[in-house]
């Protein structure tokens, strides 16, 4: 996050995935997430269903932020929030994340004025809205500064009867499997591709030596 930042020109703009523990971990994270919220207007994070940039059960994340030039006042003001992840249901194969499952979160981004934003969460009327605001001071208040942010709750946690039927949940782990197998595959066809071509690049090399050396 540090080195992004840094190669940003002043209202340069940003979008970077991250996983969970960069929004949460204290020490050195929590002084990172100071001085980006401080120097950067940090407006918007949206949270992934898991395994989506990461390794199956990895939850991650995107930030999106402008950096801005110095003063003395923080830049960001509010930081919205949209939850993808909560009681979302996405696999490599049966189920996978489509272009069409963002349509919403587009949409209450207004890329085309963000300034216009209007959140879809409230606490009486629209408690499972996805879209939510939280302003500068609050996320100051958080422990550590955490922006590990959610506030709906998951109903996995809460009932299993809500939980797929055992054979379905086994065949999106076969699927899953199955689509991890075909990458490595693909992974490892190309590596013996390019280790094939290396070869013999060396060994060319050292025939040219062996009838110089005679």
């Amino acid at each position: 996050m540090q080195h992004i930042k840094t190669l940003l020109e002043v209202n340069g703009r940003a979008a970077v995935v991250v996983p969970d523990n960069v929004l949460f971990e204290g020490g050195a994270g929590e002084t990172i997430r100071r001085k980006l919220l401080h120097e950067c207007d940090v407006h918007t994070l949206l949270r992934l269903p898991t395994g989506i940039f990461y390794a199956q059960g990895v939850k991650a994340n995107v930030l999106f932020f402008e950096k801005k030039p110095g003063r003395e006042k923080p830049w960001t003001e509010k930081l919205w929030v949209y939850d993808l992840r909560t009681n979302q249901h996405f696999t490599l194969k049966t189920n996978p994340l489509k272009r069409g499952d963002l349509d919403e979160f587009v949409a209450c981004y207004q890329p085309e004025n963000r300034h216009q934003r209007k959140a879809t969460w409230s606490e009486k009327k629209a408690p499972e809205g996805r879209w939510r605001s939280y302003g500068y001071e609050e996320l100051l208040q958080r422990d550590k500064v955490s922006l590990d942010i959610f506030w709906l709750k998951d109903e996995s946690l809460e009932d299993s009867a809500n939980l797929p039927a055992p054979d379905v949940i086994a065949g999106e782990i076969v699927d899953d499997l199955r689509a991890a197998l075909e990458q490595f595959e693909a992974i490892q066809t190309d590596l013996s591709r390019i280790g094939g071509t290396g070869a013999r690049s060396r060994a060319g090399g050292g025939s040219r030596g062996t009838e110089e050396g005679h």
